[in-house]
């Protein structure tokens, strides 16, 4: 069984918007059901549960009806940060998975996730325990030593960037939430899931990832989104 935890549970400060970011509409349609649908396409994903912002559950069941989502099979309250809400379905999912079934988590507002980046990272969690979607980092990173200036830099060819989608064995994703909630341990604003399990001592496995699979944070990541929606359609 594979089961994906959609996340969709953020306010949407930095794109100034008077709703949350996951349903601003585009072209007609909410960028969460943009997300849903790529899971709902994809023939190795099982069932889906989505994380979703307090208060706005009915508006979520509606949008998946409307647009005739067939793997949501649940919709959940989040927590007040991100890792909050994913431990919130992590344990949830506990009498509906099994030890070995294996779990993807995705962010809502990536709506561009292609079925090769989602197939591989499947593929790679099966073999490995986890993976996640990760890209070289091709531009310079350098240390600030002052405000103002800088000596050090990083050598990029040792940087990956990872994003989601992650996946992870159940028992082992239940196991460090469980040790994480208890110890404290990577379960800050700033910390995601990956963070966590390094945190934790695990090792994570890269999977292929995608530069169009674009997190919609301000109002720039969303015109970008349009674009490519627009080149789709060429």
């Amino acid at each position: 069984m594979i089961t994906a935890i959609v996340l969709a549970g953020g306010v949407g400060k930095r794109m100034g918007m008077e709703i949350p970011k996951q349903f601003v509409m585009v072209n007609e349609k909410p960028i969460i059901i943009y997300t849903l649908e790529s899971f709902d396409r994809h023939p190795k994903i099982d069932q889906v549960v989505v994380v979703c912002k307090q208060g706005w559950a009915d508006t979520m069941w509606g949008y998946i009806r409307e647009f005739g989502i067939k793997k949501v099979k649940w919709v959940i309250s989040g927590g007040s940060i991100v890792q909050k809400s994913i431990n919130n379905a992590v344990q949830f999912l506990s009498d509906k998975c099994v030890e070995d079934d294996i779990v993807v988590i995705h962010d809502g507002i990536r709506p561009l996730v292609d079925e090769y980046v989602l197939s591989d990272v499947i593929v790679k969690c099966q073999e490995y325990g986890n993976a996640v979607t990760s890209l070289p980092y091709n531009e310079q990173i350098f240390i600030k030593e002052t405000e103002k200036t800088t000596n050090k830099y990083i050598d990029r060819n040792t940087l990956r960037r990872v994003s989601t989608p992650q996946a992870y064995k159940y028992e082992i994703l239940h196991d460090a939430y469980n040790k994480a909630i208890s110890q404290n341990i990577g379960m800050v604003d700033s910390a995601y899931t990956n963070t966590m399990m390094v945190d934790l001592g695990h090792t994570l496995y890269f999977a292929a990832g995608s530069d169009k699979n674009i997190k919609l944070t301000t109002t720039d990541d969303l015109a970008l989104f349009k674009a490519y929606l627009r080149e789709k359609e060429l």
